[in-house]
């Protein structure tokens, strides 16, 4: 690639290793999309820490194995790769040379923290409603939607015994008032943490601001073709009769013929 990119063949390395190893974590990423197991959704971060520290020490050290560190002196177009922002604002400020292309970094950065951010809420959104656990009130009054029993112990059991019938029946667990409220709160700020990824791009060398882009960037462009693959069976899947009643009555009718 030197040949072609000049100075900045070691970037597009950099980019072109991200993205190998995306490809190969693929499979981990498909099954915590599914929900397989819930380990199944930390692994393919737990298993890309190893990869970040190795980039960020190799653009950090002067020295490797007692010689000096040459890829130090490799360039994102004027930009050292093991250089900070700090650095760029010492050499000409936020709009000199490494300026520029440290500010372009934080512009891509943060486009693919506001796609994350908005696909976040739109999902949050479009999850189906968890029903409130309702609860019987004392003496055998009425039942009152997520709230607490006083001295309720029998209406308690009756609870529990209902909430055990509705988990064997498939339906959703019931979730108090109090409980959503807090779902609700903690689902608004998650979507936001993405934007932490532009903090830790300002601190760390551009060489591992680079690689943080590229697998964010992988990440919510592969979280958005799974949910687009996962949308369209859900589509084809309700009218072809392949689930649901549909295909019971189609299926009925070809045999009655």
């Amino acid at each position: 690639m030197e040949p072609v990119l000049a100075e900045s063949a070691t970037a597009a390395a950099i980019v072109l290793f991200t993205v190998l190893v995306r490809l190969a974590l693929h499979p981990l990423s498909r099954a915590a999309f599914r929900g397989a197991t819930p380990v199944a959704g930390c692994l393919p971060t737990l298993l890309q820490l190893p990869v970040f520290f190795v980039m960020y020490r190799a653009f950090s050290s002067s020295e490797v194995a007692g010689e000096a560190n040459e890829l130090l002196g490799h360039r994102l177009f004027a930009a050292p790769l093991g250089s900070r922002w700090a650095d760029a604002l010492g050499e000409g400020g936020p709009f000199g040379a490494q300026g520029l292309v440290f500010l372009g970094l934080f512009a891509a950065v943060g486009v693919v923290a506001a796609w994350s951010a908005v696909r976040g809420r739109r999902a949050a959104a479009a999850a189906p409603a968890v029903p409130v656990l309702p609860v019987a009130g004392p003496r055998g009054g009425k039942a009152v939607p997520g709230k607490a029993v006083p001295g309720g112990a029998k209406g308690g059991s009756r609870g529990a015994r209902a909430g055990v019938g509705a988990g064997r029946a498939g339906a959703p667990a019931a979730l108090s008032a109090e409980q959503q409220a807090a779902m609700r709160r903690v689902g608004g700020v998650l979507p936001l943490l993405s934007f932490g990824t532009l903090v830790t791009a300002a601190v760390v060398p551009l060489a591992a601001g680079l690689y943080l882009l590229t697998t964010t960037a992988w990440s919510v462009a592969e979280r958005a073709w799974l949910q687009h693959r996962k949308d369209r069976a859900a589509r084809v899947g309700g009218t072809d009769g392949t689930d649901g009643t549909g295909g019971q009555v189609a299926a009925a009718g070809r045999v009655a013929g």
